[in-house]
């Protein structure tokens, strides 16, 4: 007889907490749209009325935000204190530094400055750099130096700094010339604009049209064909002139250079063929090992010397990547990356055990490079078997956190980008158990992303189903199997694409999933005879998965059934994707090494190292990562698609 009042209590209470819960959250957001809008009173009665809600620490910051420039040193420090388990401590802290170097409190800053942790901000470190010229400290000289020669934008508070060390003598002529060349390289004509202020009258206006070149080199470059070049700016000019065409064409830029170059010091011939190399090794033109051999001792940067050793790989000249390598400053060369290819170039000169000497160590990582040397070793890839699950009291241990809290009300209200932070300060310290706690408890809340990332950071303690979940999977076998796909290469693609986030959406707007670009949705659409399509359709889960699994047998159907070629197409588009292979057969590894996109060798690389992992946790067949990224036919092998295109759909047949 008590059991259905019982029942009937608990259920009321229950419903009653949660409509409590939900009038404090909506309270909670229009007190943040309340900040936004500058409404201090409106804000002030919010915070006062939710000042045990568990986000009320962002309510006190925002408040106090609101008048930092007033707000005394000790209550600034008293927020910090007593916020020193949330972001928002080291946030206002941030906010509060740049308040008092606007207003050249320099003792003060300097008090606080080194307490703030984790903050490279560049806008705090030139203020910094201020104080400590306020106080004629000889080192700041020097660091100043470093963030001057950098082809970047500065931020305003460097200026100061450049204007000390050049009235100070520190930073000549032939420095201003260096930041334009960085600039230069770049693509950054304003910085180098910026950084042309700073050069003698004369050479200032000389060197006013670089932007003019930068938007038509070639016309530059035949308009000053029979000039003599003899003055820094003409020469400067000239040269900036023939590398950016060889962005382009690199054999164009070669007549032009041929004809200029005799006019031109050792030097700075040495520097454009550098700089030429590097274009012509990212346009995959074989020229490219000549003109590094043709650049000899002029200073590579880092993205040149990685560029030439892809170009040695392309060319099958283990010995160029083993000396490119070798050139390498030892922070780039002690990267996954280059010790694999290193180990690589050894195997290829005979040198089997020196190069097992650096697999081994590296095939312990999971990741695509520590895979590819695991198989290089001859073991093949498997999911390490979970060694730990957490208890329940662990897991209520993490969720009593109050960050962990605040990163799940935050999420719960999908402020997702303050919930993220709010989440990785939480866990910055945590072990391999309350990672993998925390992970846990991320994905019983469904917040996949944040469940892969975290279990991502275990050291020596994995879950390898935390790290590689597989939601929707009824539905996605449904599709996989009518287009004929393999599983986990889908499931990893997502893993890539949106971390299983149904309302995800790039920059470019890409949506859901699968990350479908509107063009391509209403390509798909129109192909599978759909009527009556709408955008808002494709973050439909069934709607994406259909969508997108429909779009990845297309690619890949295209490419010759090469999930190499099909990925690359996926992210960058087929026709791109086409243009990147050799004349001749290629290694798929060497060929997703020499996709010239960072983003997408990345992607390609990680996809495929996904793949690998979803088919072990499936239990399929075992297929591994070198068979799945095969050889890349040549050119020859298929007709060429020539329509350019973003992740669109080109070349239908």
């Amino acid at each position: 007889m008590f059991k259905p009042i019982f029942l009937f209590l608990s259920l009321y209470l229950f419903s009653l907490m949660n409509a409590v819960a939900g009038d404090a959250d909506d309270e909670f957001l229009s007190a943040r749209e309340a900040f936004r809008k500058g409404d201090a009173a409106r804000l002030n009665v919010a915070a006062k009325r939710l000042e045990h809600h568990v986000l009320a620490p962002y309510l006190n910051y925002y408040q106090l935000l609101m008048r930092l420039k007033d707000a005394s040193p000790a209550e600034v420090r008293g927020f910090i204190s007593a916020n020193a388990d949330s972001y928002l401590s080291g946030r206002l802290q941030a906010d509060w530094l740049k308040i008092l170097g606007q207003k050249q409190e320099w003792t003060l800053f300097l008090e606080e400055y080194p307490m703030l942790k984790g903050n490279d901000d560049a806008e705090l470190a030139c203020f910094a750099l201020q104080a400590r010229l306020q106080r004629n400290d000889p080192g700041a000289f020097q660091e100043g130096r470093r963030r001057w020669l950098s082809g970047t934008e500065s931020a305003a508070s460097c200026r100061p700094v450049f204007d000390a060390m050049i009235a100070a003598g520190e930073l000549n002529v032939e420095d201003v010339w260096s930041r334009i060349r960085l600039a230069l390289e770049l693509g950054n004509i304003s910085v180098a604009r910026q950084a042309a202020e700073d050069l003698p009258q004369g050479q200032r206006y000389a060197f006013r049209p670089m932007e003019k070149v930068a938007e038509n080199p070639q016309r530059f470059l035949d308009a000053s064909s029979s000039a003599e070049l003899h003055t820094r700016p003409e020469r400067e000019l000239t040269m900036f002139a023939v590398y950016r065409l060889a962005r382009s064409q690199p054999s164009a830029a070669l007549i032009y250079w041929n004809r200029m170059r005799p006019q031109l010091s050792l030097e700075e011939q040495r520097y454009v063929w550098g700089q030429m190399a590097f274009h012509a090794a990212r346009k995959h033109d074989p020229v490219a090992l000549h003109w590094f051999r043709e650049a000899g001792e002029t200073p590579l940067n880092e993205l040149q010397l990685t560029w030439r050793v892809r170009a040695a790989l392309r060319a099958q000249d283990w010995q160029q990547v083993l000396s490119g390598i070798a050139e390498m400053p030892e922070e780039l060369q002690n990267q996954g990356v280059w010790r694999y290819w290193k180990a690589r170039g050894l195997k290829s000169n005979g040198k089997t055990a020196a190069a097992n000497i650096i697999l081994a160590p590296l095939s312990l990582e999971h990741n695509f490079y520590g895979q590819m040397a695991l198989e290089d070793l001859g073991s093949v890839v498997s999911n390490p078997l979970s060694t730990y699950a957490p208890s329940e009291d662990r897991l209520r241990e993490v969720r009593a956190i109050p960050g962990i809290q605040r990163a799940l009300a935050l999420y719960r209200l999908d402020l997702r980008t303050e919930a993220n932070r709010e989440w990785l300060w939480a866990s910055r310290n945590f072990d391999d158990e309350q990672m993998l706690a925390a992970a846990e408890l991320a994905k019983r809340n469904n917040w996949l992303d944040r469940a892969i990332n975290t279990a991502d950071k275990t050291r020596t303690l994995h879950d390898f189903s935390l790290r590689y979940p597989a939601p929707h999977r009824d539905l996605m076998q449904v599709y996989a199997q009518e287009h004929g796909l393999d599983e986990a290469w889908v499931y990893g693609l997502i893993r890539q694409e949106s971390r299983f986030v149904q309302q995800a959406r790039s920059s470019v707007g890409a949506s859901g999933l699968m990350q479908l670009m509107p063009a391509t949705a209403k390509w798909i659409a129109s192909r599978m005879g759909m009527k009556h399509f709408r955008q808002s359709q494709v973050n439909q889960i069934d709607t994406n998965i259909s969508f997108g699994t429909y779009y990845l047998k297309y690619v890949l159907d295209t490419n010759n059934g090469q999930p190499v070629l099909a990925t690359a197409s996926y992210n960058a588009g087929p026709s791109r994707a086409r243009r990147w292979k050799d004349e001749k057969a290629l290694e798929g590894a060497i060929y997703a090494e020499s996709i010239p996109f960072t983003e997408t060798r990345g992607y390609v690389q990680k996809v495929l190292s996904n793949a690998t992992y979803y088919a072990n946790r499936f239990e399929r067949q075992v297929v591994s990562l070198r068979q799945r990224l095969g050889t890349v036919s040549g050119k020859g092998a298929n007709n060429e698609c020539q329509n350019p295109d973003e992740r669109s759909p080109s070349c239908d047949p």
